[in-house]
């Protein structure tokens, strides 16, 4: 690497770490935010504005003035229910129960011993392709992939004489550029995304349907985009790895330090039992799922003459029910849980990181209530699309989706946090983009998000790992830096963004549905 590229990475990290610190968090945002929006509605209270309803028609909207006692009344009866354990129809709870599943199997152990089962025996031609496909695909516990995956991947190079960045970076690409990618339909980023898609949508009369009119699943409107995306991405990382990061490094020298073990990352005896009875798990879990598929949840005929799909309408909890069983099986049998408590520790540690959600949640999603009620929500949407028609681009659906993502990417570098951008930037493009253009349809504009919001991950110090990566790489390249790492991903960050958001474009005008 050349002191000139050297020095300009170190004074772009700095000078993005400098920028993000002073971005406030979005807690913070929220709980000032909440009340300006009340203070806004209480000024701006009587004010009446005409917008375009979701059918073409006129509509007509009058802003609540939110010091009235009716209206002050609202505030205190729907703060703890209505507007955030209720809110869209009790999206926190859902969030919660995948979040509980999640962690009885990651705490249980199995994500990592099947990430250490599968990369131990890796084919060395085959690594870069396969650690990005196996990064992707671990990306449904985040942890295991982060911590398990990324200095596996630098072991396995280290083994074979090569530079362990090579491998470190591959696979940092894979579990975090490609984080909304997955082959594992109603993953926490698909329930969190499409629940809440669903709720911005739904406030201001948007229709929560696909471009061909059928109404949208939340876990599921993305999955036949995201599964297409696995193989592409590990595609396009494998070839960025091939053509330009491993030439750049495999010339720079590296050390193994002696506190570095190769047999740190081997299965256990105690985790080989657990993956063997992991098998039988997935069995139990598969009969009983397809017991309910086919029995209580089997399609059936409404009063109405409409055919009901259970089964698909709650794909999230039986998603939920599979990795739960799966990761008790694992559990018991590997020594991990040894009492009924063990489970339930599994639990309760999983729900410990998830006290941030609680407390943005309650923020954000009061502020949303107050948006929809008092009528400042359509308001903004108005102002938004109005300003996007003046500039003419209500005839061009690539160029928003384009401007769209690259907006949302370049937003990532300097605020972390794929949930709490998605509750700043949900609510007012969902809506808005649909106005502008009604082939924005909320699955499309979410299908964005998640597009750009992974893509600029791993040229971020903004990032919650991107300080442990760092720390990972630096055992063999002590010196490093985060503008040396900036260096080594940018390549995977730029293809990623402009390959994916190709990949989406053409969904688009080959009018592919994005999921089912």
């Amino acid at each position: 690497m050349s002191e000139t590229a050297h020095s300009r990475g170190q004074a772009f990290g700095s000078w993005v770490e400098r920028v993000g610190r002073k971005i406030p968090d979005p807690v913070i945002i929220f709980m000032v935010l909440l009340p300006a929006s009340i203070l806004l509605a209480m000024l701006m209270g009587g004010h009446e504005f005409e917008s375009m309803g979701a059918g073409g028609e006129p509509v007509t909207y009058s802003i609540k003035a939110m010091h009235e006692a009716e209206h002050v009344r609202w505030l205190f009866d729907n703060a703890l229910v209505e507007n955030w354990l209720a809110f869209g129809n009790g999206v926190l709870g859902v969030i919660l129960v995948v979040m509980l599943a999640i962690g009885i199997a990651e705490h249980s152990g199995l994500f990592a011993a099947l990430i250490k089962r599968i990369g131990l025996h890796l084919p060395v031609k085959w690594l870069p392709l396969l650690l990005i496909f196996l990064g992707i695909t671990s990306s449904v516990a985040t942890d295991a992939g982060y911590l398990v995956l990324i200095p596996l991947a630098g072991l396995l190079y280290a083994g074979i004489g090569q530079n362990p960045l090579i491998g470190m970076a591959a696979a940092f690409a894979g579990v975090s550029a490609g984080f909304s990618a997955n082959l594992i339909p109603g993953t926490p980023v698909d329930v969190i995304i499409g629940m809440n898609a669903q709720v911005f949508a739904e406030s201001q009369g948007v229709p929560f349907e696909n471009a061909a009119g059928d109404t949208l699943r939340p876990a599921t409107m993305h999955y036949y985009f995201i599964a297409v995306s696995t193989f592409v991405l590990a595609g396009v990382g494998a070839w960025v790895t091939h053509r330009w990061v491993k030439p750049r490094l495999e010339k720079q020298s590296w050390v193994v330090p002696e506190e570095i073990n190769f047999d740190e990352f081997q299965v256990t005896d105690a985790e080989k039992r657990g993956l063997r009875a992991s098998l039988l798990g997935v069995l139990v879990a598969a009969l009983v799922i397809v017991g309910l598929s086919l029995g209580p949840l089997a399609p059936y005929t409404d009063e109405a003459g409409n055919t009901q799909l259970p089964f698909l309408n709650n794909i999230i909890l039986l998603i939920s029910f599979f990795f739960a069983i799966v990761g008790v099986f694992f559990g018991v049998a590997s020594g991990n849980f040894k009492r009924t408590w063990d489970v339930v520790h599994a639990m309760v540690k999983q729900m410990n990181t998830l006290g941030y959600i609680l407390v943005l949640t309650f923020f954000c999603y009061n502020f949303l209530g107050v948006l929809t009620y008092s009528g400042l929500g359509a308001w903004i949407t108005y102002l938004g699309s109005q300003g996007l028609l003046a500039l003419g681009v209500q005839q061009f659906p690539i160029l928003l989706i384009i401007g769209f993502i690259f907006t949302t990417a370049i937003i990532n570098i300097f605020v972390g946090g794929l949930t709490s951008k998605w509750m700043l930037l949900g609510p007012i493009f969902i809506p808005m983009l649909y106005f502008v253009n009604s082939d924005m349809t909320p699955d499309l504009v979410a299908a964005a998000y998640r597009v750009a919001d992974s893509s600029t991950n791993i040229i971020t110090p903004m990032m919650t790992y991107a300080g442990v990566i760092l720390a990972f790489m630096r055992k063999y390249k002590p010196e490093m830096g985060f503008g040396d790492m900036l260096i080594i991903m940018v390549p995977y960050s730029l293809m990623f963004l402009c390959v994916w958001t190709a990949l989406l474009v053409g969904f688009f005008v080959l009018g592919i549905p994005l999921g089912f």
